[in-house]
């Protein structure tokens, strides 16, 4: 009888520690998912932000129903546009933010970036401005050479835009077939003095604001 008595406060104790320890379980998850909710609204209003500085870049051009003869396409993936030269400092603004699949087609007019799901955009010939194996662009990065990185004129801002193809060993001839399209007596050299230019300028106005 008294090993029942000693029994009963031991049971007793155990199933209470028990309900405790779920307790606090239950504290940490819910606190878990509004620390996790707090993160995504503060990317959110980054995000937001973000756009709202890039709303002087003007609209995207459409993919044209004509756009001269093919002469290469390929499908893979979109990773995202950054000022040209800063592979961090990403664009959001008109949807360039949003990672896609793509199909992308040279032709004699220019570059047509179609993106399921996202905004397409076509590049003229003329607004081309270099084209280059790199590794890393807004945030992503991959092995060296692994991304397709095509620089391109958008209204008063060089861009770059990153894309990996299905076929990864296709992206060196893409590097040829841009950098014979672009308009004449674009160099790299020139490329790189525009972007730095450009980016500075914009850091300017930035702290200027």
């Amino acid at each position: 009888m008294t090993q029942v008595k000693l029994f009963l406060p031991l049971a007793a104790e155990q199933k209470s520690a028990q309900v405790t320890d779920w307790s606090g379980r239950i504290g940490w998850v819910v606190g878990l998912l509004i620390f996790i909710a707090l993160i995504y609204w503060l990317m959110r209003q980054g995000w937001k932000w973000r756009g709202s500085i890039q709303s002087g870049l003007p609209d995207l051009l459409p993919v044209p129903e004509t756009g001269g003869a093919v002469r290469l396409s390929m499908t893979g993936r979109y990773h995202g546009s950054t000022t040209a030269g800063h592979w961090l400092d990403r664009i959001v603004a008109h949807g360039l933010g949003a990672r896609s699949r793509v199909e992308l087609t040279l032709t004699d007019a220019g570059l047509e970036v179609v993106r399921p799901g996202a905004n397409d955009f076509f590049v003229p010939a003329e607004h081309l401005r270099e084209a280059r194996l790199d590794k890393g662009i807004a945030g992503k990065v991959l092995a060296e050479g692994g991304l397709l990185i095509i620089t391109w004129q958008h209204g008063d801002t060089l861009l770059d835009s990153g894309f990996r193809s299905d076929r990864s060993a296709e992206q060196a001839v893409w590097v040829e077939a841009v950098n014979a399209l672009r308009p004449a007596g674009t160099s790299d050299h020139a490329v790189n003095t525009a972007a730095i230019g450009t980016a500075t300028t914009t850091t300017t106005q930035k702290g200027a604001s």
